[in-house]
């Protein structure tokens, strides 16, 4: 009887749960529905009163879905309207009750609710512009859809366990899921069929003349081009993604090209993107003068991005619920197992609910990926625009403050750390009900031990917490230490012709190494820590197990198998938000890092705006007005650059000023371009202006482009400026013409045809002002018309006509003296002293000849080939078996592999051995007696969970070492072949190419690629190890496996060759970004001064785009493959499924079956092709360095056999035997059997017009180019034979462009370090900087700031002149070495050489007749062979000779 009242009492207690539990159901559906008909109720009201007008006035747009749409809901109303009717019928039959009560609620609700949606989208989509589902109904979709699902789950199990449920409940479920799926469909992914006129609606971006022109656009979104299927793709074809077929399939029939990839969608293109993005910024900062800071910028992008993160949210927790139930459902499955005559159907039940499960946690986690990169890669679009923008706008002082290093920084590391962040930002929010989740299964399957659970839960975080601290403390050092790297490679990269001709680029191949190493010390303490972390990492499940099963002992805790089973599954999905959490706040760190230096560039001071008062055409004569104005480039600085300027210009005037080096002549013109900062007074223009700066800036592209510079081709006005500038024999030479493609910063042009190129992009713009700094390197000083202003010490001393300044004798007789005496020199050998008005002439036209007089070398070598600028190489197929072979055998001959594998191997078996101890010795129920005692088998559990974390933290370490080692050796080898490569590698390679490699792709050396292979040893062996399990129970499993597997390789095979070059492709495509940004701060003058910053934007916002396609194709290629992969894993694990219920009762123990279903909850081979298709797209970089690690190296440096002694040379004599060269064995000779004799100290002039090899001489001297034949003799040593750094370090030059290095005046003037004080103060003296250098507050150690922006150009000509004077080499070459001065320093520069340099032998190129007067000797060269060889005395009283002829052209000239 007793028992009778018990079972009464509990089954009453069944019944009221029940009842409960769907009151509660009902209720909260109700609650819902209520709530959302409230909401859109007020939101649709709302919005009519608001937008009546504009909704009548636009075209009407129709979701793609439209009528999907409405036929679910009003089909969800209706069917709701009939279950509330039923409802009501069985009411009135069976009586009231609790439940029919609020079912009639939920039901009515329900009705109701779904006709109002119908209603309203009805409205929406007949009436109105819009046409997409308003973010309120589109969440509801999906809530519902999971709300609905959440009843049938729980439906599920409560007919599980009482097996009787009424049908109305069954019904409603079938109806609100179907219902759901159905509305889903079309909220989420429907798209708008567009009216023609509905592109009027889209933001315009406008385009600007130079798209016609120039602009070679990687990935515009222009009209023409095929856009991604992504954005027409129907439900079915988004949610496998099927879209992505048409590029698989050509990617698997021929080697995919950027041409051969789409477009991104408009709403995905840099413009839209980016518009949001800065509208949102803007917005934020408006008013008050208020910059962007970190806040700011982080409220921006989430602002701009807030519906993907809605969406990424959903689909977060959705794949979180659906990881946890199969834990939760393993006891229950095991129960089923292990109980005899249980019903199939109920078998089947589980295996579906297991199966669906699986699916929706996998296709969930597919579609979050996807997204969450989308996402990233619309933060990459947004902060490479923004930091563009900005770049372009920075005053020349904050420029100064960031050199150009650290700004590529921004654009190729914190860009791509911040976008990454995109992964974790999920985090923050999901890991705390990730572990709620599981401690809640650990209580309900293990009760108090569930409190062990967390406590070493706790403990593992909190022992994660230092390690993230470290590893975070390591990543900013390596960070910072990196940028002193990166910004003295690419210093040397940029000036590596003049590090050759010195014979520095060991010293400075020395100074990277140094900082590498620096920077290897902070990369071995980080790559430590992450060893550390990954043991704890994955040590995690197997010390919580541990300590829960060992707490279930101490407190008598009985330990079922399906218990033991569901804490395991549930341990291993517990590791994830252990090693998250920490890893998600260090990740957090280091992304407020990366914003933190985005934020502080982007509040850099602009160029203030209002700095020149622009006025109108209205015909007043004033081109120019400065009115008392002081000028300062240091704003906060006593002393003004320039004071007191008053001075006004008329149109039509040609206006020369004057004044020594470092006077304030080009900082005039700055102040006039807006450049300086103003500190009073003002400055009005009248009229448009163009203007040529005195350092050459020429953009990488078509040399028609440089001209043309964003305005429309007019043919007639453009062949005129080629002939007026001289250009068109220039691009006779060139195989292309003006089609050429010019290299960067003009590598493959002479310092003169970069001039002239900058002078014919000034008169094609046909401006109203020219602002001309220095460009034909003298003063325009034609007597005629033209006014003077003198400058000293930033101060206008003289103004006037020339002939009212001449007369005067002061200031400006300083400065033409030295000119007048040179040209009086050469009229006295010739013709007599003629009257001054006849010397000092215009040497305008004369520049524009001696200009065409290049450095020959760089226009023949363009002759006969391609473009010396080609695209960068991009490998075809796969990667090469031998590169990974290079990369696994570089450290220690590759012995550590297999103690890698074995070490792994162990790992796993112990951990398959302990989970088989553990379900083995453990009873199926309470009711059946333990099989071991509880210390025992605690103790080998313990032991072996021992063993393999410490096969785990082994195999962490030697991963570490070995990836360490390599990562350097890879290192030193890139660089040393690098630094040896010949100069023609530099001229036809832009460094920014160089510069990915020796930062991005290092970076995936130094620290991903490592972890990717210790990743993918452990998918291999865990998916090993599940198939071993899995098949250990049945089999015929294999039966399964087999196709399953060869299946996935297949679409891994098809996948890969698309995904691969994709790969490539946004790896090859983001160079151009950062050269692109880099160049254009550089040009960020003359761009401002034309007017052409929107041109620029443009550009550069289709080189994002060019970038953003791959990168979004190649995500959409990797989630193609793995959904794929994740629906045969499904398919396959329910078939083991199956195969246990099929498996003969008694066989095999129900713990050893529940285990193939534990282990079969993260089954997927998805995980392995992974991490393998990981990996090699990140052995790309292996690719990409070996490249440039096999580079054809000049000749040794050092031939011990044949070193020279320490004083040579002694003399200086050159002999000049038969020397033939050419720039490639396909081209022809440009020196054809040079033969002559350069006595010791003696003064060489060599001249010659363009192409006669003058400069082509110089290289061969410095042996920049091998003769193919002849010899160089330098006091009877061939320097062919002896070393490259002891024939270059005993000689000296002064090259045409003065180079300077960031650091400071003693490492520009001695950087070699062999020179004491007293030596470096003689030779500053001796080139009268001494006085200027002592009145800095550092003296020797003055700064210099990148490219030696801080001095003037005159004074970084006169540093290297006195780099020269402390050489004292016995033969000294002169380039052009004048060219960037005054005439007075000129002067002085000739008058030092000849004081200190008597006793050696010059060479001095001539690119100025009047340089080479009082030379001994004059070499003249005609297309390689000598023409004439003498004095200029005796060549000049042959009248029919070539110099003679030379020099009578130049005098005319002057007399014109």
């Amino acid at each position: 009887m007793d028992a009778f009242e018990e079972l009464k009492k509990t089954n009453n207690w069944i019944i009221f749960s029940q009842s409960s539990t769907n009151i509660f159901l009902h209720g909260f559906s109700a609650s819902s529905h209520l709530i959302l008909l409230l909401v859109l109720s007020i939101f649709w009201a709302c919005k009519r009163r608001v937008m009546p007008a504009l909704e009548s006035s636009t075209p009407i747009l129709k979701n793609t879905h439209y009528s999907s749409a409405l036929i679910s809901c009003i089909g969800l109303s209706i069917c709701d309207l009939l279950l509330s009717l039923l409802n009501y019928l069985s009411w009135c039959k069976h009586g009231w009750s609790n439940l029919r009560f609020v079912a009639q609620l939920d039901f009515t609700f329900r009705t109701i609710t779904w006709f109002v949606i119908f209603a309203y989208l009805n409205t929406q989509f007949s009436h109105s512009r819009e046409y997409r589902f308003p973010i309120l109904l589109r969440i509801w979709c999906i809530f519902y859809f999971l709300m609905s699902c959440s009843c049938l789950v729980v439906h599920v199990g409560l007919y599980w366990k009482h097996s009787s449920l009424s049908f109305l409940l069954w019904v409603s479920d079938a109806i609100s899921i179907i219902g759901s799926l159905l509305f889903c469909y079309a909220g989420l992914f429907g798209k708008g069929r567009e009216d023609e006129d509905f592109h009027l609606l889209e933001p315009l971006l406008k385009i600007s003349p130079g798209r016609i022109n120039g602009d070679n656009g990687h990935g515009s979104n222009v009209s023409g081009e095929s856009l991604t299927p992504y954005a027409t793709a129907n439900f079915l074809s988004s949610f496998t993604f099927a879209w992505m077929g048409p590029l698989l399939a050509l990617g698997y029939n021929k080697t995919l090209d950027l041409e051969d990839v789409p477009q991104v969608a408009n709403c995905d293109c840099a413009n839209v993107v980016f518009a949001r993005f800065s509208s949102k910024l803007e917005s934020d900062c408006s008013g008050n003068n208020v910059q962007a800071s970190t806040f700011r910028l982080v409220k921006a992008l989430i602002f701009s991005t807030w519906k993907e993160i809605l969406w990424t949210a959903l689909l977060s927790t959705v794949c979180t619920l659906a990881s946890y139930v199969g834990p939760y459902f393993i006891p229950t499955f095991i129960k089923y197992l292990s109980s005899p005559h249980q019903p199939k159907y109920k078998g089947y039940a589980l295996v579906f609910i297991f199966f669906l499960s699986k699916l929706i946690r996998c296709l969930s986690e597919r579609h979050l990926f996807f997204q969450l990169r989308k996402m990233a890669i619309r933060v990459r679009v947004s902060l490479f625009s923004i930091i563009y923008k900005k770049g372009l706008k920075l005053s020349s002082q904050s420029k100064q403050g960031h050199a150009s290093g650290e700004n590529a920084n921004l654009m190729s590391v914190d860009v791509e750390r911040t976008s990454i962040f995109s992964w974790y930002l999920h985090d923050i929010w999901i890991v705390p009900i990730q572990i709620v989740l599981a401690l809640l299964i650990l209580y309900m399957r293990l009760g108090l031990a569930s409190l062990a659970a967390f406590v070493a839960t706790l403990i593992l975080m909190l022992a994660n917490l230092p390690l993230g601290k470290l590893q975070e403390k390591f990543q900013g050092e390596l960070m910072h230490s990196k940028d002193r790297r990166m910004k003295v490679t690419s210093e040397a990269l940029r000036n590596m012709r003049i590090l050759k001709l010195q014979g520095w680029e060991m010293k400075f191949l020395t100074k990277i190494i140094e900082l590498r190493n620096f920077e290897t010390s902070w990369l071995k303490k980080l790559l430590y820590t992450s060893a550390i972390n990954a043991f704890v990492y994955s040590s995690t499940p197997m010390f919580v197990s541990m300590i829960t099963f060992g707490f279930c002992m101490l407190m008598r805790i009985p330990l079922e198998s399906g218990n033991i089973l569901s804490a395991l599954a549930t341990f291993d999905i517990l590791q994830m938000p252990i090693y998250n959490l920490p890893d998600t706040i260090s990740m957090i760190v280091q992304t407020k890092v990366s914003l933190d230096r985005i934020a502080l560039f982007l509040c850099l001071d602009d160029l203030h705006p209002n700095i020149v008062q622009k006025l109108p055409r209205d015909g007043s004569d004033i081109a120019v007005k400065i009115i008392k104005g002081n000028f300062s480039w240091d704003f906060h600085s006593p002393n003004y650059t320039l004071k007191d300027v008053n001075f006004e210009v008329y149109h039509g005037m040609r206006v020369a000023i004057c004044g020594s080096v470092g006077s304030g002549k080009s900082s005039l013109l700055s102040c006039i371009l807006g450049e300086i900062p103003k500190i009073s007074g003002s400055i009005k223009l009248n009229g448009k202006m163009a203007y040529v700066a005195q350092s050459p800036w020429i953009q990488s592209g078509k040399i028609v482009d440089n001209i043309l510079f964003g305005k429309q081709m007019n043919k007639e006005r453009y062949e005129m400026i080629l002939e007026a500038c001289s250009l068109k024999k220039d691009l006779e030479l060139y195989a292309f013409g003006d089609q050429t493609i010019i290299g960067e910063r003009g590598i493959n042009l002479s310092g003169g045809q970069k001039q002239r190129i900058q002078i014919a992009r000034a008169l094609y713009h046909d401006a109203d002002i020219y602002l001309l700094d220095d460009p034909f390197s003298a003063v325009d000083a034609h007597t005629g018309t033209h006014l003077y202003k003198v400058m000293r010490d930033g101060r206008i001393t003289q103004i006037g006509k020339y002939k009212e300044i001449i007369g005067l004798r002061t200031d400006f007789m300083e400065l033409v003296g030295a000119h007048k005496k040179a040209l009086t020199d050469l009229n006295s050998l010739e013709y007599g002293v003629e009257e001054d008005e006849n010397i000092l002439c215009s040497e305008k036209s004369n520049q524009n000849d001696e200009k065409r007089e290049p450095q020959n070398y760089k226009s023949e070598n363009m002759v006969g080939e391609g473009q010396l600028v080609q695209e960068e190489k991009r490998e075809k197929d796969g990667v090469s078996l031998s590169i990974y072979w290079k990369y696994v055998t570089a450290a220690y001959k590759g012995v550590f592999v297999p103690c890698i594998l074995l070490t792994q191997l162990f790992v796993k078996l112990l951990q398959i051995g302990s989970s088989y101890w553990i379900v083995l010795v453990t009873p199926v129920s309470h009711d059946v007696q333990p099989y071991v005692k509880g210390s025992t088998l605690i103790f080998v559990y313990v032991v072996l969970i021992i063993g393999s974390s410490l096969c785990v933290l082994i195999r962490s370490m030697l991963i570490v070492i070995a990836g360490y080692k390599t990562a350097t050796l890879f290192f030193n080898k890139m660089h040393l072949c690098i630094f040896r490569a010949p100069q023609s590698f530099f001229d036809a390679t832009p460094s920014g190419r160089i510069l990915n490699r020796v930062s991005i792709d290092q970076s995936a050396i130094d620290t991903i690629i490592p972890h990717q292979i210790q990743e993918l040893i452990i998918s291999i062996i865990a998916f090993l190890g599940t198939i071993a399990v899995m098949s250990h129970v049945a089999w015929k499993m294999l039966i399964v496996f087999i196709p399953m597997i060869l299946t996935c390789i297949w679409y891994q095979h098809y996948y890969i060759s698309a995904a691969r070059e994709l790969s490539r492709m946004f790896g090859v495509c983001q160079a151009p970004i950062i050269q692109h940004f880099t160049e254009s701060c550089s040009g960020s003058t003359t761009i401002r001064c034309f007017d052409q910053e929107e041109r620029f934007m443009d550009t550069n916002l289709k080189l994002v785009d060019g970038y953003s396609r791959p990168k979004f194709h190649f995500s959409g290629a990797m989630e193609w493959l793995c959904i794929r992969m994740d629906m045969l894993a499904s398919i396959t694990y329910a078939i083991s499924l199956i195969f246990l219920i099929l498996v003969s009762e008694g066989v095999l123990s129900p713990g050893v079956l529940g285990l193939t279903i534990t282990y079969g909850l993260g089954f997927s081979m998805h995980g392995v092709l992974w991490d393998l298709n990981q990996l090699e797209t990140k052995f790309i970089s292996v690719e990409r360095i070996l490249q440039y690690a096999y580079i054809p190296s000049e000749s040794p440096l050092l031939v011990e056999e044949n070193k020279p002694s320490p004083e040579w040379p002694l003399q200086g004599k050159i002999d000049i035997v038969n020397l033939q060269v050419r720039y490639a064995p396909h081209l022809p000779l440009v020196l054809r059997g040079l033969t002559c004799t350069f006595p010791e100290k003696m003064k060489i002039g060599i001249v010659g017009r363009t192409g006669s090899g003058k400069s082509t001489f110089v290289q061969a001297l410095f042996r920049v180019l091998e003769p193919i034949a002849g010899q160089i003799w330098i006091d009877d040593i061939n320097i062919s034979k002896i070393g490259l750094h002891d024939l270059r370090s005993r000689l000296s030059i002064i090259p045409q462009d003065p180079t300077l290095f960031e650091g400071t005046l003693r490492s520009n003037i001695d950087p070699l370090e062999e020179y004491t004080n007293e030596q470096i103060w003689e030779a500053l003296d001796s080139v009268q900087l001494g006085d200027e250098v002592r009145k800095k507050e550092g003296k020797l150690d003055s700064a210099v700031t990148e490219n030696g922006e801080n001095w003037s150009m005159g004074q970084r000509q006169l540093i290297c002149l006195g780099r020269v004077l402390l050489k004292r080499s016995k033969v000294l070459v002169l380039d052009e070495a004048t060219a960037s001065v005054d005439t007075a320093t000129d002067y002085l520069i000739q008058q030092t050489l000849k004081e200190h340099f008597s006793n050696c032998t010059v060479i001095t190129i001539a690119h100025r007749i009047t340089s080479i007067l009082d030379v001994d000797k004059v070499l003249l060269l005609d297309n390689g062979l000598v023409l004439e060889y003498d004095s200029p005395a005796k060549l000049l009283e042959i009248k029919s000779s070539s110099f003679a002829k030379l020099v009578e052209e130049y005098t005319q000239r002057c007399k014109m």
